[in-house]
């Protein structure tokens, strides 16, 4: 039995980092990672979606380029190039990580599958198939999520593609129907659709990304056909059928009534579901909810003292940039002895559709529900300067604020540069500053951000 004074168990975007500042603090720890360091994010998420993301820009705007005097008479998309330029800034950037690990004094690298086997003890299986047990007071769970696959008739019997899956695609599909009309579905389906792909998309909700206001909703859906990608709401898959080697047939129901689409490939993108089966953290007494999330306290722990859960195993917000400021709090909490807590923390995002999707704090819908008062400024990119310059005046900025006390309370920017902007006004609310001093900033000209004078103009008494 090998004893550390930490164990963390998943190498993401919580774990990695807190592996290392806690053994550079002198506690002797060991990261186990049971596939390959990084997490979701580097190998299967943020790091190669994004790559593929510029690739279809890059198609997009030949496409666009005779608007702007400048056209391109012929050009193609080579899908093995785009995929082996993702697979080597996924390898630069998992081998970079593994190897600081590596280096870091009083860290212990592990890679095989880990398991409880009784109160703070974990049993490891290695990748040669040995088992060794170990223990540790401090134990971190960052095992994050995986693509949840519903039971459908004939899925099963299907070569269906989830988020991972997809990304060894060296071809472009001659028709991607898409189940899910949120992040993973909408940014897929958009990026195929520019690499040449038909692209269909199914949301069982009214609306696509139907946690938005229902115009962030409409304006997406209206940005999206306009890129000849068909979106049915209010539609579900019931049944899917393939002939050998030949298309997939796939049974629909649509508001009701009975469709059937031909497709060449299914990307299921319906969510994500907890890896914690495997863990057995019954032996430990930790608790999980009926999604199979670990539960934990406001500052991250769980039921039982000294075992943590961090990022998207524990639910809440699915964002790297959560998984890594959970890090930031335990290692805050426990070796700087500090109080913090993810009470009261804002939770920006960004999808990566273009144009971008930026939000932080409450939308509209929210502070209807909340029964609060407030104003609403919506500034559409078309009254933009630099989005009319640069021939891009999809989407538009929105904002809910607080009429008595002038703070910005949530923002939504569906736009070029949507995130960007939407990190403006998320700095604006962490520092109070409210939407009257925005109003009359001096932003450099012409930037997007400039238009947050217009966007607030409209609120003057």
């Amino acid at each position: 039995m090998k004893k550390y004074d930490a164990i963390i168990i998943g190498s993401g975007q919580a774990g990695a980092p807190l592996a290392k500042k806690l053994a550079l603090a002198g506690l002797k720890t060991v990261i186990i990672e049971k596939r390959f360091y990084g997490g979701t994010c580097v190998n299967d998420g943020c790091t190669p979606t994004k790559t593929w993301v510029a690739s279809a820009k890059a198609a997009y705007m030949v496409g666009k380029s005779i608007d702007l005097g400048v056209p391109v008479n012929r050009f193609s998309v080579n899908m093995a190039t785009i995929k082996k330029r993702k697979e080597d800034i996924v390898m630069q950037s998992r081998i970079g990580g593994q190897h600081a690990a590596e280096k870091t004094k009083g860290l212990d690298v592990v890679f095989g599958e880990a398991s409880f086997v009784g109160d703070k003890t974990v049993s490891v299986k290695l990748k040669n198939g040995k088992k060794s047990n170990i223990q540790a007071d401090l134990i971190f769970l960052n095992t994050g999520a995986k693509p949840f696959i519903p039971k459908i008739e004939g899925l099963d019997t299907i070569k269906y593609l989830d988020s991972t899956s997809i990304l060894e695609l060296d071809y472009v599909p001659e028709h991607l129907l898409v189940l899910g009309g949120n992040y993973i579905g909408l940014e897929f389906g958009q990026m195929f659709r520019r690499f040449g792909s038909k692209v269909t998309i199914v949301e069982r909700s009214a609306h696509i990304v139907s946690k938005e206001d229902e115009d962030v909703s409409v304006e997406m859906q209206n940005i999206l056909e306009a890129e000849q990608i068909k979106i049915l709401t209010n539609a579900h898959a019931t049944r899917f059928k393939q002939k050998a080697g030949g298309k997939i047939t796939v049974t629909l129901d649509v508001k009701g009534e009975e469709q059937k689409i031909k497709c060449s490939h299914v990307l299921v993108a319906v969510g994500r579901t907890p890896q914690t089966k495997d863990l057995a953290l019954e032996k430990a007494g930790v608790k999980t909810d009926d999604k199979g999330h670990i539960v934990v306290n406001d500052k991250l722990e769980t039921n039982v003292k000294g075992i943590y859960a961090l990022g998207d195993v524990k639910g809440g917000p699915a964002f790297t940039h959560i998984s890594y400021n959970d890090y930031t709090i335990v290692y805050r909490n426990l070796i700087q002895k500090q109080n913090l807590d993810i009470k009261d923390r804002q939770v920006p995002y960004c999808m990566f559709t273009d144009p971008q999707l930026g939000r932080v704090g409450i939308d509209e819908n929210e502070a209807k529900k909340l029964g609060i008062e407030y104003k609403v400024a919506k500034l559409p990119m078309a009254h933009v300067a630099r989005a009319i310059e640069t021939g891009d005046t999809r989407g538009f900025m929105k904002a809910i604020v607080d009429p008595k006390s002038k703070k910005i309370l949530g923002a939504t920017v569906l736009g070029p540069e949507g995130g960007e902007i939407m990190t403006v006004l998320q700095m604006a609310m962490e520092g109070g500053i409210t939407y009257e001093q925005i109003r009359y900033f001096t932003f450099a000209h012409p930037l997007y951000a400039e238009s947050l004078n217009n966007l607030f103009l409209g609120l003057e008494d």
